[in-house]
């Protein structure tokens, strides 16, 4: 894995505008709102011959808010696993009490550091007077930077990989399967991970909306390795009041687009809402391969036809996609919490599956044996042959005589061949017509 580079530091210093920058997105939250980025924010990025992992933290402030409590802890934990650590502070207020506290905690790490003065909007030759205080802080030469004008920051990331060994010509990067956790608010997207991980790693509360920010969490388990991240729970759109908000549920999407398989986290105790068969069809119309988990089952009563209730309700509304499979758990307890990685890795196996053209036709030829299509207005569909032309997913292209003889029904019914000769379960499946010269 990359070299961890932490961005650390008081609450609206510009640590995610600066974070933002040196990425070149806007991954990261921004808001004059305390407290914003309440989870860790992950990004790979690259300077010069070096390659590493960004991450923006919440502010590091103790107080007496529970939340800003947890984003304490956030940051701590970044800050143990970081290779260098970027402590940002406001150059136009000068050291305050926040920043000793905070310098005093990072001096104790024995970590690499990068002192990065913020809001240095006019900078000219030599030190700007007003960060010679900064030196009182024990933690070296500040680095005057405009993280909203993008002023100095090749010094300041000259300044970080100096810290950092370059990348070796030749290395092989290491492949992750990248599993997106989407689903409505408080369904226990952070508490999967947080068992799965055998740490509280994301922010587990029961305030809804508490997980604002898209994160990457790393995990191996045996010689596979994965990429977990943890969306904001994604609100109808009338409650999408807060700009904060807003950017959440766009970065959601924007998980669901990156990841290879999604995982949609639906409550037992809630069942599947209108609101959870929009978020599992934005993985299904962007082709993604799909698990549907159903969690806090320990949670409700049940007797012997429960489970079957609760699947024929998943069926009825989400009809679109038959091929997810659905998993009952309990975050809680731990409950089947463990065969949520085979259904990944049969879901992933089977979004990355080829079928050779040869074998392709012969089960198409068969198809068209046992149901040959039906005649319309005195013509009928031909198929000529077909052939995989991508995977993720798995994606055929049909030619044929005329493609507006191809009804959507007999496509189906050629899919749901496709399926019962090479499986392709969690996966969807997409058809091109093309017409045959």
């Amino acid at each position: 894995m990359k070299h961890l580079v932490a961005v650390v530091g008081r609450p609206n210093v510009g640590k995610s505008t600066l974070f933002n920058k040196i990425v070149g997105q806007r991954l990261s939250i921004e808001d004059d709102t305390p407290g914003v980025t309440r989870d860790r924010i992950y990004a790979e990025t690259w300077w010069r011959n070096y390659e590493f992992t960004l991450v923006d933290t919440g502010g590091l402030d103790r107080g007496d808010d529970i939340i800003l409590k947890h984003i304490y802890n956030q940051a701590q934990l970044a800050i143990d696993l970081a290779s260098v650590i970027v402590f940002v502070v406001d150059g136009k207020a000068g050291v305050v009490e926040g920043d000793e506290d905070v310098a005093k905690l990072l001096r104790k790490s024995q970590k690499p550091i990068v002192l990065v003065a913020n809001k240095i909007d006019n900078q000219q030759m030599g030190m700007p007077p007003e960060l010679y205080d900064f030196y009182s802080l024990g933690l070296g030469d500040p680095v005057p930077v405009s993280a909203s004008q993008s002023l100095g920051m090749g010094d300041m990331l000259d300044a970080i990989v100096e810290h950092l060994p370059p990348k070796i010509e030749g290395e092989q990067e290491e492949e992750y399967i990248k599993v997106a956790i989407v689903g409505k608010p408080n369904v226990g997207k952070s508490s999967i991970i947080n068992k799965i991980l055998g740490e509280e790693r994301l922010i587990v509360s029961e305030i809804p909306g508490t997980t604002r920010d898209a994160i990457d969490t790393y995990y191996q388990k045996g010689e596979q390795k994965y990429i977990f991240i943890d969306t904001a729970g994604i609100r109808r759109k009338s409650k999408v009041k807060e700009n904060i908000e807003r950017y959440s549920v766009i970065r959601s999407i924007a998980a669901v687009e990156r990841c290879d398989v999604c995982i949609l986290v639906i409550s037992a105790e809630d069942g599947i809402t209108d609101q959870d068969t929009k978020i599992i069809g934005l993985a299904h119309e962007r082709g993604k391969a799909s698990i549907i988990v159903v969690n806090k089952w320990d949670a409700i009563e049940k007797d012997n036809s429960t489970m079957g209730k609760f699947l024929k309700d998943i069926e009825h509304e989400l009809a679109y996609m038959p091929y997810a499979p659905k998993v009952f758990i309990s975050a809680l307890t731990g409950q089947r919490l463990n065969t949520i990685f085979d259904h990944i890795n049969v879901t992933y196996q089977n979004a990355n599956h080829r079928v050779a053209t040869g074998i392709l036709n012969d089960v198409l030829i068969e198809a068209l044996a046992a149901s040959p299509p039906h005649i319309d207005k005195g013509r009928v569909l031909k198929i000529y042959y077909t052939t995989q032309v991508k995977v993720k997913p798995p994606t055929f292209v049909l030619f044929v005589n005329d493609i507006n003889l191809l009804h959507f029904s007999y496509k189906r019914y050629i899919e749901n061949q496709f399926r019962q000769a090479f499986g392709f379960k969690g996966t969807p499946i997409h058809f091109l017509v093309r017409a045959k010269a």
